[in-house]
């Protein structure tokens, strides 16, 4: 592995080197309960393969076949750790100086002048979704040519990172408090950083750029208005969409009325979601590799389904991750912006919002009207930034961040330059 592991000699802390190792014993006790977890009988609903109902018997059938005979976590593993992953400790002052670990993986390049950037994702997304836009950077770029340092936290909750305090609430405003103090423990606080973030993401992302200097702008590809499907109150538009965005207005319309109840159960029972689906791989399988199907331009392999599960398992993301969803208010706020930002509208994004709202919600110095994402490597889901996303992470970035470097805007004092490398393929 090339030495893309150089902190800036600004970094006030030393991250710890991390490799992901299951135990031999989690690992064991995994596949018995996939083995004894029963499949129920079919129903007329499940019999249907149209994904109205649902995912459909023959699937989950079919799947944890695959699980039990074909799926091989340790490649999973192997794959995390060609990468640089870390684990370091955040320190908050309010309630007492409360520490949180937080794991993420990055590229830092040893360039003077390299940007920072904060990759953020959402649910049912992790780091792993970003680790394919990792690896396009590694093939163009040397450790002393790469022009960004690349930052892909886990999110508290996520994956490797430390869950939220058990003794008081916890939201994305305390997320964005703890990904700043990261983005100033790596030392980019004086530099200053531009964020990225999708579904989950993009609400820390806005929340980074309003309440930090550091943060010169950002760039996100979902931003729900409170209603979902009309115009933010205060924000006059002239009523013209594009054909795209009717469409778009359309799905979401479909959305509210068919696709919600997963948002409303996150909102308002998470403990009684978190818990059952905490006590078995198969449910949660069900449960979050229907979004998987459902959300995707193209469809997605089992075993790109499967990596993504097994980890939120491994983990137990699904109960501590979805505690954003019970702060609504926060989820479909739409403050105006003091901060230059970008939006890129991809064609699938189940809640899409049109650039005549976005546009009178502050300095929107970059819009992209995407007919896809194009990145082919990795057909994934949500912030992932991959090919086939909804959310579209990767593409976002490829399009949006770093598109909106190559043209040139100004972000804060500095005028950030520099170009992208194979943002289609």
């Amino acid at each position: 592995m090339a030495n893309y592991t150089t902190l800036p000699s600004t970094a006030t802390k030393r991250p710890e080197p991390f490799q992901v190792s299951i135990s031999e014993q989690q690992l064991s006790e995994f596949k018995t309960l996939l083995k004894l977890s029963k499949i129920p009988v079919p129903t007329y609903e499940s019999l249907q393969e149209d994904g109205k109902f649902g995912i459909s018997h023959k699937w989950l059938v079919e799947t944890k076949k695959y699980w039990e005979e074909e799926f091989d976590w340790r490649k999973t593993e192997e794959y995390i750790n060609s990468f640089p992953n870390f684990m370091t400790t955040v320190n908050l002052p309010a309630g007492g100086n409360e520490e949180f670990k937080i794991h993420f993986v990055a590229l830092f390049s040893q360039k003077a002048d390299a940007i920072p950037i904060a990759i953020l994702h959402g649910w049912p997304g992790s780091f792993f979704e970003h680790l394919p836009l990792l690896t396009l950077m590694k093939e163009k770029y040397t450790p002393q040519t790469l022009p960004y340092h690349l930052i892909v936290p886990s999110l508290p909750g996520y994956a490797f990172s430390s869950a939220p305090p058990l003794t008081r609430n916890f939201d994305q405003n305390d997320v964005a408090k703890i990904m700043h103090q990261l983005m100033v423990d790596l030392g980019f606080e004086s530099s200053g950083y531009l964020v990225q973030g999708g579904d989950i993401g993009s609400m820390v992302a806005r929340r980074m750029s309003e309440f930090y200097d550091a943060c010169k702008g950002f760039h996100i590809n979902f931003y729900p208005t409170p209603t979902i499907t009309s115009p933010p109150d205060g924000i006059a538009t002239d009523g013209s969409l594009t054909d795209s965005e009717r469409a778009g207005m359309q799905r979401a319309e479909l959305w509210k009325r068919t696709g919600n109840a997963y948002s409303m159960a996150h909102g308002t029972r998470p403990s009684t979601i978190g818990l059952l689906l905490g006590t078995s791989p198969l449910a949660l399988l069900a449960w979050v590799g229907e979004k998987f199907l459902a959300w995707s331009d193209e469809p997605l392999s089992t075993e790109e389904i499967l990596r993504c599960v097994t980890l939120y398992w491994f983990t137990e993301s699904m109960g501590r991750g979805i505690y954003p969803y019970r702060s609504r208010t926060l989820l479909l706020e739409t403050q105006t912006q003091n901060k230059p930002f970008g939006y890129s509208y991809f064609p699938k994004e189940i809640c899409p919002t049109p650039a005549a709202w976005t546009g009178k919600l502050g300095d929107m110095v970059f819009y992209k009207e995407h007919d896809k994402v194009r990145i082919s490597i990795w057909r994934a889901f949500c912030s992932v930034g991959t090919a086939a996303v909804v959310h579209g992470g990767f593409g976002s970035v490829c399009c949006g961040v770093l598109e909106m470097n190559n043209n040139n805007k100004q972000w804060g004092n500095r005028m950030w330059g520099g170009s992208f490398p194979a943002r289609e393929k």
